[in-house]
């Protein structure tokens, strides 16, 4: 998504992205992390370093900022804390968080790393004995956080759209579960389609999008 890349992590679905260095199916599925777990934890290990040594953007700032006049609360498909680090409070990680890990067992079972101690190594195991795994949403597994975001969604006064394709479900679903009349704004510096006629392009980076977003929000105060 735009945020990670203006950021300066990598994506995965640009052009020069992590799916065209990794076949999905070998890190980003429970099938590639039962064939070459060192393979996956490696991955994430390199993802979760890199992430240690960006800030966000003016996009999340912008977002923050935002906070401080309405209540806004943040979907993102984004698995890295940004977000959090900008200043806004209220997150739902639709595929996870990358400085999460969880038991491979027990789903439930969730530890917290920092930057002193980033890494995930194999032999590292939960409190009840099964090898730690990223707290991750993997291709082919449930999306359980989709609920929630659902009711949100619903309840919005405002849904705004950053940086996203449209393409990748679950999430690009949660655009339909705004109620009728809703002011949907869309910020992407590329052409989105979609057959609704309800949206208000922004056609520019997060950053600037959000600024945009902002001087037209004011409106509605």
């Amino acid at each position: 998504m735009l945020f990670r890349s203006e950021s300066g992590i990598s994506t995965f679905r640009d052009n020069g992205g992590l799916w065209e260095q990794y076949k999905i199916e070998d890190v980003a599925t429970p099938e590639g992390f039962h064939a070459n777990p060192k393979l996956v934890l490696d991955f994430y290990n390199q993802r979760r370093r890199q992430l240690f040594q960006v800030k966000p953007n003016k996009g999340h700032i912008g977002l923050a900022e935002l906070e401080k006049i309405f209540n806004v609360q943040i979907i993102t498909q984004n698995v890295d804390n940004l977000h959090e680090r900008a200043g806004n409070t209220s997150i739902i990680h639709l595929h996870g968080e990358l400085l999460k890990v969880r038991s491979s067992a027990d789903p439930e079972l969730i530890y917290e790393l920092n930057e002193e101690a980033p890494d995930i190594q194999l032999g590292d195991l939960c409190e009840k004995g099964s090898q730690l795994r990223p707290h991750i949403v993997w291709f082919g597994e449930a999306v359980p956080m989709i609920e929630p975001a659902i009711k949100w969604v619903e309840d919005a006064d405002i849904f705004v759209v950053i940086g996203t394709s449209l393409n990748v479900y679950p999430a690009a679903g949660l655009l339909s579960y705004a109620k009728k009349g809703t002011p949907i704004f869309l910020i992407d510096p590329n052409e989105v389609r979609t057959n609704r006629s309800d949206i208000t392009f922004i056609q520019k980076t997060a950053s600037e999008g959000v600024e945009e977003l902002s001087e037209r929000l004011r409106a509605y105060v």
